[in-house]
């Protein structure tokens, strides 16, 4: 039975509302701030923008909600869903049906490693503390979502690609070392935690098909931001009032960092149900689903 589902980290919005679109939601998750009373039951969207793995990631950028607060957020739905249930053995027999999706990473490059401006900061992460967390707190089926190629985000390109189109390789290779150590998680998770279904989604590989074959999804521009400022619309995100594209969904991005709607749907789509062999181990979401 696929009774809930909740999402966490900072995931992109339409990917996330795609993804419940295939599951059978009738709408949209909402937020922690706003799922009141038995709507928590229908699932709990923790997502905070610019937040990370680590603490102190985004923080430049002002007020968000780490990983360690979505934990604590997730941990007080849990309390909720024990007295709307009644007993504690019911709230475990609920949430172990429902799918979490977990999406962190990104910002810790983004917003903490490559910028060293702000930040002393190497590679250190753990998913591990993450996910061993969600397990004692009852989540059994978890989606762990490969972080997306930041080396290729119009940001990127304005920063560190000679010629503007070219993707930043030194960035790439970093991602891919934390998605490589992730993906590997989810086997140990898989062995060592009794009743654990966890999957991960090849986000990366995904949006690599979408670079290298752009015209095959009904990309034009690869390279730009469809709103932005400087150079391919990536030295500054898009800007209030500010007037964007007006072929949206001829964009991978919509702005400085962030894949367009039009990017978003097809990476939840494969997602859902993969289309290659190397879109989703061990099993897609759908599959997942049906565990």
């Amino acid at each position: 039975m696929m009774s809930a589902k909740a999402l966490f980290g900072s995931i992109m919005s339409s990917n996330s509302e795609k993804l419940a679109e295939l599951l059978g939601f009738d709408n949209y998750i909402p937020p922690y701030s706003a799922a009141r009373g038995e709507d928590i039951l229908k699932g709990v969207n923790y997502a905070s923008a610019a937040a990370g793995i680590r603490d102190e990631t985004g923080q430049q950028l002002g007020g968000r909600i780490t990983m360690n607060g979505q934990v604590n957020n997730y941990k007080t739905t849990v309390s909720q869903v024990v007295d709307i249930l009644g007993d504690g053995d019911s709230a475990a027999n609920y949430l172990s049906q429902c799918i979490y999706s977990v999406g962190l990473g990104s910002n810790d490059y983004l917003n903490n490693y490559f910028m060293p401006t702000y930040y002393s900061t190497s590679r250190q992460y753990t998913p591990e503390q993450y996910a061993q967390t969600l397990y004692n707190y009852g989540a059994r089926k978890v989606v762990c979502i490969a972080v997306g190629q930041i080396g290729c985000s119009p940001n990127a390109l304005a920063q560190n690609s000679p010629d503007g189109s070219s993707c930043v390789q030194n960035i790439n290779s970093a991602i891919q070392l934390f998605n490589d150590q992730l993906k590997s998680l989810v086997d140990d998770f898989n062995n060592n935690l009794p009743g654990a279904k966890f999957i991960y989604i090849n986000a990366y590989g995904i949006f690599q098909d979408l670079i290298n074959q752009p015209s095959s999804f009904g990309f034009t521009v690869t390279n730009t931001g469809c709103c932005g400022v400087g150079r391919n619309n990536g030295q500054i995100t898009c800007l209030p009032l500010q007037t964007p594209c007006q072929n949206r969904n001829e964009y991978l991005f919509w702005d400085a960092f962030h894949p367009s709607e039009a990017a978003n749907i097809i990476v939840g789509r494969r997602s859902y149900s993969a289309e290659s062999p190397s879109d989703a181990y061990p099993v897609d979401i759908r599959r997942l689903s049906q565990l």
